[in-house]
């Protein structure tokens, strides 16, 4: 039995630029406003994948 806790979200990412803190675009979607349910700041940045992309240049 795998604990849900440790599994990476789903979809979309934004993290919040004042709290560091990962959050969904679902979790999002719950309020009228953009803005961090955790801290309540408004500026957030998508979250970048952790696998890095190589494109071969011609």
């Amino acid at each position: 039995m795998e604990s849900s806790d440790n599994k990476p979200p789903v979809g979309i990412v934004y993290e919040c630029i004042s709290c560091s803190s990962k959050v969904t675009l679902e979790q999002l979607s719950i309020t009228p406003e953009v803005k961090c349910p955790i801290c309540g700041y408004r500026v957030l940045k998508k979250a970048r994948a952790p696998i890095v992309k190589h494109v071969k240049a011609r």
